[in-house]
């Protein structure tokens, strides 16, 4: 069975149950990620301790790999909440790799080349504050470490939550789930919490933008490969303009 709603004997996700567990799960992610980085902090003899690094512009590399696995070891939690306690079912091609996925890495740089065109009239600046703020001066093994689990980590822990749970439990959950009006409000409703999450105001709109393309990509495909192949490439070109940017200076 691939479709998201098979049949209405199956009983449907408890969508609020399954949203109020991501939000818990973002929550104590960034808590448990702050945790690390306040024992790192302690293992390091950080000068000035948590709150220095909290206001640092540029953050030592280890307390971004914390940072990210404390917020990961959250969404791992909701994602499992999600499928062991919200009645959400694996989708039976769910991890299927195909080679016709390959297209999923062009529309990944397409969709960056979409936002950043878009952004251009508005004369928006800072918009590589983020990856600049996150990479720092880092080099080396550091750097390498960084680049896996933001290009290719941080795309398979995102899409699981927000299109394989949140954006699934949303237009399938309800009475009306799996009608093509739930599918749009999952759609609107997962891409808004989506660009919430990543707390980026200027980037609001671009991620938006993504996220109902992502999963609109679940939808249609009834798969996550594609969606995170999207967003792989998606963060490819930002990080290849970064050491673009690094080999000019």
């Amino acid at each position: 069975m691939d479709s998201l709603i098979d049949a209405e004997t199956v009983e449907r996700p408890r969508v609020l149950a399954i949203v109020l567990a991501a939000f818990i799960g973002f929550l104590a992610g960034q808590i448990l990620g702050a945790v690390f980085q306040l024992v790192g902090t302690s293992l390091t003899h950080y000068p000035g301790g948590l709150n220095a690094l909290a206001n640092a512009s540029s953050p030592p590399w280890w307390a971004n790999v914390l940072g990210l696995l404390g917020l990961w070891t959250g969404f791992g939690a909701a994602i499992y909440y999600a499928y062991a306690y919200g009645n959400l079912r694996n989708l039976s091609n769910q991890w299927r790799v195909r080679p016709s996925d390959v297209f999923y890495v062009a529309l990944g740089v397409a969709c960056q080349f979409i936002v950043d065109a878009a952004y251009i009239p508005f004369h928006v600046h800072h918009l590589n504050g983020p990856v600049n703020h996150l990479f720092g001066s880092v080099v080396g093994a550091s750097f390498v470490l960084l680049i896996i689990m933001t290009t290719f980590l941080a795309p398979i822990m995102e899409e699981w939550l927000f299109r394989g749970v949140l954006f699934r439990a949303l237009s399938e959950g309800g009475r009306r789930g799996g009608s093509r009006a739930s599918v749009v409000v999952g759609v609107v409703a997962s891409a808004t919490l989506f660009a919430l999450a990543h707390g980026e105001p200027l980037q609001f709109a671009g991620l938006f933008f993504l996220g109902m393309v992502l999963a609109t990509l679940l939808w249609r495909t009834k798969r996550l490969i594609p969606s995170i192949v999207t967003h792989v490439s998606f963060n490819g070109v930002a990080i290849i303009a970064l050491v673009s940017q690094r080999s000019n200076h």
